[in-house]
């Protein structure tokens, strides 16, 4: 049923929870995952000289925290015999990252983490899990924490 699953993490423990549901799928229908963690490569804006970065020290920063995100996923995915790899892709967007990386790898499902915020902190913060399902044309699974 699900041939190709697109596996959005960020280090996070709700994301080590997508991953479990992940592999738990992939699995049972010998799916293929790709991992991926979303970078903006913008967010940096350098304003000054005393800046203890510049843009490729910043870009080469936030690559290697992705990559620390990634690894542990696919490895623990690739140690219960799922084919899985891992990218970083960047984009300003995250949710419209995830779903051009979803249709990229042609996926057919999403599985990812939410962390579950109410109120204010929604309001200000925003939900990248909310916009994925609200954009989304394929199949989302939600994991909350």
């Amino acid at each position: 049923m699900f041939k190709h699953i697109l596996l959005p993490v960020d280090g996070s423990p709700t994301a080590d929870l997508a991953v479990d549901k992940a592999l738990a799928i992939a699995q049972a229908f010998q799916s293929h995952v790709s991992v991926i963690c979303v970078v903006d490569p913008y967010a940096f804006t350098g304003v000054g000289t005393d800046l203890a970065y510049n843009q490729a020290d910043y870009l080469s920063a936030v690559t290697a925290e992705a990559d620390a995100a990634i690894t542990p996923a696919r490895e623990r995915l690739q140690a219960h015999g799922v084919e899985a790899t891992g990218s970083v892709v960047e984009g300003q967007a995250v949710y419209r990252a995830i779903l051009d990386a979803a249709e990229a790898v042609d996926a057919d499902l999403v599985v990812m983490g939410s962390h579950g915020r109410h109120g204010l902190e929604k309001l200000i913060l925003g939900s990248v899990t909310a916009q994925v399902l609200s954009h989304a044309h394929l199949p989302v699974l939600v994991v909350r924490d």
